[in-house]
């Protein structure tokens, strides 16, 4: 069955960056003292651009995602998502942007143990429309997200949870709620780090195939270099800085 997406976001209909970071900085305080992880980065996505963000460990990628992914606050900067500057917005902004205008896909799932496979790729849609709203459109929603889990090739494991799945069953859960509200940008950080090569593989096809049908804006955390290579462009981090 093929999936029904939604309209396309303002940002991806019109051509304009889906992401803007200008300047952005990041520093934690460790015994008083500031410690600098991000040093003023600059990086522009546009629609349907594919990027890798390579980088040693302790560089900064990890930071700077979820500073792009409005997870964490910068200390400096400005991050523009779909057309928005976004840590001028509310709370409740925010949160509303981050939730319809990027997916998310960690090494670790971060699916929530007590819910189905089903009940996790819902959650965008719960969080979206709120209970009541949701209610109403349930059987709709419900619909939607067994097409896609299906399409995962996930048919035969709609009711199950997250200790019932293999690794690679996790993530392509993982993928399918990422994608579920139709986000112009997906942020996928090492998605097949905790993977054996065969199903890390399968795992990132599926990704690169979303992101061609879909035409997403795709920014993938990597160490692997040949993984690189399959994106568009390669930006490299070090020192807290993207050269």
């Amino acid at each position: 069955m093929e999936m029904r997406t939604q309209e396309p976001t303002p940002a991806r209909a019109a051509g304009q960056p889906v992401l803007v970071a200008k300047g952005v900085e990041k520093h934690f305080l460790l015994a008083g003292n500031k410690l600098p992880v991000l040093r003023g980065v600059d990086l522009e996505l546009a629609p349907a651009e594919s990027v890798a963000l390579l980088g040693s460990s302790g560089a900064g990628k990890s930071t700077l995602l979820h500073v792009l992914g409005l997870l964490e606050r910068p200390s400096a900067g400005t991050v523009r998502i779909a057309g928005r500057e976004a840590w001028g917005l509310s709370i409740q902004e925010r949160a509303r942007l981050r939730n319809q205008a990027i997916g998310f896909v960690f090494q670790f799932y971060h699916l929530l143990s007590e819910l189905t496979a089903l009940e996790n790729v819902l959650l965008p849609a719960m969080i979206a429309h709120g209970r009541f709203a949701y209610l109403k459109r349930r059987a709709e929603l419900r619909e939607r997200a067994t097409e896609s889990l299906t399409r995962f090739g996930l048919a035969e494991r709609l009711s199950h949870r997250p200790p019932q799945l293999s690794g690679g069953e996790r993530q392509r859960v993982a993928l399918a709620r990422a994608l579920f509200n139709d986000p112009p940008l997906l942020i996928a950080d090492e998605p097949t780090g905790n993977l054996d090569s065969t199903t890390g593989a399968a795992v990132l096809e599926l990704i690169f195939e979303e992101q061609r049908r879909r035409g997403l804006t795709l920014l993938l955390v990597t160490h692997d270099t040949t993984v690189a290579a399959r994106c568009a462009r390669t930006v490299h981090m070090h020192d807290g800085r993207v050269v």
